[in-house]
This record gives C-alpha cells, sequence and structure tokens, in this order.
C-alpha cells in the first residue's frame, strides 16, 4: 500500500474544464444577488480587481507547481520554501478552506431546491452529498468526467444568458421595470451608488465567488501531462472573468435595476423569471443547482488530495494516505465527508446565517492560502535562481506584482476587520491558525 501512487488519469479536457468550472461557482450564481445589493454597478470592478489579483497568483502557482514534478499540493513548497510549518499549516488551512466551501455548497443545494420542493433545506443537502460521496469513491477519471459535463452545464447557461441578454437590449425588451438598457447601469444612483463603502464591502462575497480557482494546481499529480495542460488552463483564466463574471454581471443589472435584486436568491433565476419565461427560470435554477453540486463535488475532491499529501509527509495519520483499488484516497475522503455534513447541520440549525458563516470563514482562509503562494514565490525566486532560469512558465511582473497582491489581500482582510457582518468571523478564525501551530509543535515533540 505505501507504493500506491495517484493515477494522472486527468486529460486536458478534464483540466480545462475544471478549471473554468474553479472560475465558476456558488458565489456567482448565489453570492451575486446580495454583492450586486451591496455595491451596485460597481460589483464589475470588484470582479476585475480580484480576478485581476487571482491570475497573477495562478501564475505564480503555475510556475512553483512545474518547478518539481514531484509537487502534488501547495503545502509541499511552502515548506520547501517558508519551512515546514508553513507547509503543515498550509496544508491543513487548504483542507479547512474546502470544508468550508463543501459546506456552503451543500446549503446552496438545499436553497436551490426550495425552488421546487417545501422541504427543509438539509434534507438535499445531506442528499447530495452522499451521492457525491459514492461518485468519488470510484476513480479520478470519474471526477474528471463529472467536473466536464457540470461545467460544460455552467458555460452554456451563463453564453446563453449573455446572448439573451443582447438580444433583449437589441430589441429594447420591457420589464416591470422598464426597458432593457446599458442605462440601468448608471440610472438608479450611479456606478458607485452606495459609495466606495459599498465596493469595499463587496470584496469578500467576490472573494468567495472565486475560490476554487486554484483547484487547477491541485490537480497536478493526477494530470496527464502537467507541463503542457496546467499553462493553457492558467492562461486562459483573464478571457473566462471577463466573459464569465464581467460579462454575466453587465448583462444581469442592463436587464434588471441593481435595486431589485434580493440577497436571499440568484440573480439569475430571477432574470428569466421577470422577463417572461417561468420554465427558463426553472431550467436556470436547475443549472445553479448542478453548479453547487459541481464546486461540492471539487470540495470533497480538494479534501480528500490534502489530507493524503498531508499524510504521506507525515502531517496527518499514516492511514489517511492509503489508495483504495481504483487509487482513490477513500479514508480521507470519507473523513472530509464526515466533516462537511455539518454544513447541513448549520442549514438545520440556523438556515438563514449558514451561507454568510461559512462563505466568510471560506474566504479568509483562502485568502492565507493564496497568500503562501505569492510568498512562496517571492522565496523560490530568491532561493532557486537556477530553476527561475530554466522555467518556461515564468510569472510575469515578478517580484513587483507578488508585493501588490499581497498588499490588495491585506486590504481585504482590514475592510472584513470594519465591516460588522465580517468581523466576527475575521477575529475567530485567527483561533484555527493558533490550533495549528501548537498542534504542530506538539507532533515535533513527540517526533
Amino acid at each position: 500500500m505505501s507504493n500506491q501512487q495517484l493515477k494522472r488519469d486527468l486529460k486536458n479536457r478534464h483540466v480545462q474544464l475544471i478549471a473554468i468550472g474553479g472560475t465558476i461557482g456558488t458565489g456567482l450564481f448565489l453570492g451575486a444577488g446580495k454583492s450586486i445589493q451591496l455595491a451596485g454597478p460597481s460589483i464589475i470592478f470588484s470582479f476585475l480587481l480580484i480576478g485581476i489579483t487571482l491570475f497573477f497568483v495562478m501564475r505564480a502557482l503555475g510556475e512553483l507547481l512545474l518547478s518539481d514534478s514531484g509537487y502534488t499540493s501547495f503545502n509541499e513548497f511552502a515548506s520547501e520554501y517558508i519551512g515546514p510549518w508553513a507547509g503543515f499549516v498550509t496544508g491543513w488551512t487548504y483542507w479547512f478552506c474546502w470544508i468550508m466551501t463543501a459546506m456552503a455548497d451543500i446549503i446552496a443545494v438545499g436553497v436551490y431546491m426550495q425552488y421546487w420542493f417545501d422541504i427543509p433545506q438539509w434534507i438535499p443537502a445531506l442528499l447530495c452529498l452522499v451521492i457525491l460521496l459514492f461518485l468519488n469513491l470510484l476513480t479520478v477519471k470519474l471526477f474528471g468526467e463529472l467536473e466536464f459535463w457540470f461545467s460544460i452545464i455552467k458555460v452554456i447557461t451563463i453564453i446563453g444568458l449573455i446572448v439573451v441578454g443582447i438580444i433583449l437590449l437589441i430589441v429594447g425588451f420591457k420589464t416591470n421595470y422598464g426597458p432593457v438598457s446599458l442605462m440601468n447601469l448608471t440610472q438608479h444612483g450611479g456606478m458607485f451608488p452606495n459609495g466606495i463603502t459599498g465596493f469595499l464591502l463587496s470584496l469578500q462575497l467576490v472573494v468567495f465567488s472565486f475560490v476554487g480557482i486554484e483547484l487547477v494546481g491541485v490537480t497536478a499529480a493526477e494530470t496527464e501531462n502537467p507541463q503542457k495542460n496546467i499553462p493553457s488552463a492558467i492562461n486562459k483564466i483573464p478571457i473566462r472573468i471577463l466573459l464569465f463574471y464581467v460579462g454575466a454581471i453587465i448583462v444581469i443589472m442592463t436587464i434588471t435595476p441593481w435595486t431589485q435584486f434580493s440577497a436571499a436568491s440568484s440573480p439569475f433565476v430571477e432574470v428569466f423569471a421577470l422577463v417572461g419565461i417561468p420554465a427558463a427560470a426553472g431550467i436556470i435554477n436547475f443549472v445553479v443547482l448542478t453548479s453547487a453540486a459541481s464546486a461540492g463535488n471539487s470540495g470533497l475532491f480538494s479534501t480528500s488530495r490534502s489530507l493524503y499529501t498531508l499524510s504521506k509527509n507525515k502531517d496527518a495519520p499514516a492511514k489517511l494516505a492509503k489508495l483504495n483499488k481504483k487509487s482513490v484516497p477513500s479514508r480521507a475522503l470519507l473523513v472530509s465527508t464526515i466533516v462537511v455534513s455539518i454544513g447541513a447541520l448549520l442549514s438545520k440549525l440556523v438556515p438563514e446565517q449558514a451561507f454568510t458563516i461559512v462563505t466568510t470563514i471560506s474566504a479568509i482562509c483562502f485568502i492565507w492560502v493564496w497568500s503562501i503562494i505569492i510568498i512562496s514565490h517571492i522565496r523560490y525566486v530568491r532561493k532557486r535562481p537556477d530553476l527561475r532560469e530554466k522555467s518556461t512558465f515564468k510569472a510575469p511582473l515578478t517580484p513587483f506584482i507578488n508585493y501588490v497582491v499581497l498588499t490588495i489581500f491585506a486590504g481585504i482582510l482590514m475592510v472584513m476587520l470594519w465591516a460588522e457582518a465580517t468581523r466576527v468571523a475575521l477575529l475567530l478564525t485567527p483561533i484555527w491558525f493558533i490550533i495549528l501551530l501548537i498542534f504542530y509543535r506538539y507532533m515535533k515533540k513527540r517526533a
């Protein structure tokens, strides 16, 4: 069992669509309503700012991963370039990130099911989790296939939304709130109707919209020809951001004034219901339901691989590194699924607050992981100029842009401390890091 290895069964089409799936998540489909309420049309600039920032994070990640074909996750190069403690904390934090994200996703599944059925949120959430567990236990290739088709559905939906929006704009279609027009972006208080405050407050939710963008890095150990497929997937991120985020949000707000969106529901569903296509609204709800299931699927994949890597590096119980006959880390997968199921419990106990709680904690932890990638890249450039020189996928504008990215992340954390809705979660999250550092010191003493 100790000689077992993860299989490189993910092909280029899987990696490309996993990368797309990572840039289109529950945060866009469900969280966009609250983001638009907070920022109005300035949400467009929020998506651009965070999207561009994370592109540079991904370029740094790509260069680090391809500098050593043995890397299977972020914690391995964090250990090498920052220190073993950083690898330990980052590995467990990334696992925790995806636990929180997967919780948000299964909670979202429960929310979407209420469009058709008057049942408690936690029931469909738990059922979805059980189905995803069963499918993930089979093969990594099946995970790739699931993400491929889930992502195809998302892509077709957003492109369809944009096409419908352009047609409505051209014909001057009238809704209950007036004609579909670009003027809807400026007529209701301008581009910054809630001032710079609204723009800043939206950043946390926009950050959550992008969680999973780094998932293509987690697939490196199971990707066929990573030297070719990973750069290809990363370099297409800017186009995806412009199309899937900026394009979709602009279209949504030209159809319906931003003042009419609800924080509790998906603006995608609301738009199609508004233009008098109730059947289409039901279809869109199905699509956003599959999007949430897709993100939950990615969550189980990520958490299981994170635990596997931690175990392999002796930072987690050795039993979690064992693979089943299909080369899937089944024990790590089962442990992660059990922890994610707490999300279904949150849906039962605090259905109104559950999504906000887990998205805030998740966003904070992802900022840590993305920052570690950037810091590791800074130290890699300093410590291994030989590898940097040979690199065929150099991150641009290094090291200047690395410090800009870290400054932006620090600014977002300051905004989260200032905002009442996110302050408590931000102040509580350091407890997680303190516990990890104590546990790390304890393990090193025992060793």
